[in-house]
């Protein structure tokens, strides 16, 4: 059947079971919903499912499609008895398509224009996201893990295997190539894009490919300066060198030991923190004072 003689007798928003003043959500919407249920993938050897998944298919390929559906409108509203069939059906030669051209204004209905594909042209996919939320550590290392979609996609209770990569930052989206909806006709599949929530850690922090942690110093260690020992995120503790002088907030650097990703590996940024003590000894209170008298007779 010629597809302009399709337009005429089938009813596309019945195939989809929307009415005709549907927006373009709703449109979708039940789409995706008959898609999933249709699907040949969920219908193995159901000639009956397969057959109405192709009316879905053709029927969104029209009405997805804000310019197509509204030359398909205008068509319908036309009505089949307004035309004539010749030998072979309705065709995009002669006086047909001279009305089409006339009542639409040209554009792709015009002779020497692109033919209607109709159902049988190949429709890519529609493009999906998902968000899925990872540890600190496999955001830093990097991990395999199945994610399930959910909601009004063919794709829905599906496990998909996702690669994340090592040093992922939170907020950064991930691109599946191919993970998407189901293309129609033979059209390649849509692409999954996957936005990552990193979980904070109790300890470490992030700044890009650098990691973050606070180390608590007493005021003797930051003011005659110390070795201190500072914890890191793949390995024992390394002794760094606390100059003398430090003041609270100050940031020294630990190079080699941050996030080891693709474009190289970070450092570890620590923090100095003053740690002042809640209670004091006879002898302790006596020697600040004394500290602080020698501070107050300095011109």
């Amino acid at each position: 059947m010629d597809v302009k003689r399709e337009w005429l007798e089938t009813d596309y928003y019945k195939a989809l079971g929307v009415s005709p003043s549907a927006s373009d959500k709703e449109i979708t919407k039940a789409y995706r919903k008959l898609a999933r249920k249709l699907h040949p993938d969920a219908n193995p050897d159901d000639s009956k499912a397969e057959e109405q998944f192709k009316e879905v298919s053709a029927a969104y390929d029209v009405l997805g499609d804000g310019e197509r559906r509204a030359q398909y409108d205008q068509v319908r509203h036309m009505g089949p008895m307004n035309f004539q069939a010749g030998p072979g059906g309705f065709t995009m030669e002669g006086d047909l398509a001279d009305i089409f051209s006339a009542f639409m204004g040209g554009g792709r209905f015009d002779r020497g224009g692109p033919p209607f594909a109709g159902q049988t042209r190949p429709v890519r996919g529609h493009d999906l996201n998902a968000q899925l939320s990872l540890d600190f550590a496999e955001a830093v290392r990097g991990t395999t893990t199945d994610l399930t979609l959910s909601g009004d996609t063919a794709r829905a209770g599906r496990p998909i295997s996702v690669r994340i990569p090592a040093g992922v930052a939170n907020g950064q989206r991930i691109k599946l190539a191919g993970k998407g909806e189901p293309g129609i006709n033979g059209g390649p599949p849509g692409d999954l894009y996957v936005k990552v929530k990193v979980n904070p850690h109790p300890v470490f922090g992030r700044q890009g490919k650098n990691l973050t942690v606070t180390v608590p110093v007493t005021f003797t260690q930051a003011a005659l300066g110390a070795e201190i020992s500072v914890p890191t995120f793949e390995g024992d503790p390394v002794k760094l060198r606390l100059p003398p002088g430090s003041q609270p907030g100050q940031v020294l650097r630990v190079r080699g030991k941050g996030v080891e990703a693709a474009k190289g590996t970070g450092d570890l940024l620590v923090t100095v923190a003053l740690e002042v003590p809640t209670e004091l000894s006879d002898e302790q209170r006596q020697a600040l004072q004394a500290f602080d008298e020698t501070m107050e007779a300095e011109p």
